[in-house]
């Protein structure tokens, strides 16, 4: 979303003026700006996320159908590594409880986000009420 800060008013019967808003104005128009940048950020990381542990998941599952002596492989980069079922299991597990972390910090971020996206358009609008028709 993309926000001016310099706003042209355009009255039916009068001709277009433009009006400057006070610098304090065009700093929340800014920053609001960029906590709604911040906010798309963190939403595209948590997403991210919650697709890596629907992986993890799906991984597990499949993992507890085969049989302790199955023949398991693990991706390291671009490779296919041969591996110990018990230790693939503890490395997703691992893998699984750093992205619920990261996750939960990620929605605490977000919570703060909206809250302070939420005060400042509350200014904002209270800011711009005199320069509306």
């Amino acid at each position: 979303m993309y926000i001016s800060a310099n706003v042209t008013i355009k009255g039916v019967e009068k001709m277009s003026e433009e009006v400057k808003l006070p610098p304090v104005v065009q700093e929340r128009l800014l920053r609001l700006q960029q906590l709604q940048q911040t906010l798309q950020s963190i939403l595209a990381q948590k997403q991210q996320l919650e697709i890596e542990l629907l992986e993890i998941d799906r991984a597990l599952s499949e993992l507890e159908k085969v049989s302790d002596d199955a023949v398991v492989y693990k991706s390291v980069g671009s490779l296919l590594v041969m591996s110990e079922k018990k230790k693939v299991i503890n490395d997703l597990k691992e893998r699984k409880e750093l992205a619920n972390m990261r996750i939960s910090v990620l929605g605490r971020q977000e919570e703060r986000l909206r809250s302070q996206i939420k005060e400042l358009q509350e200014k904002l609008q209270k800011d711009l009420k005199p320069y509306s028709f």
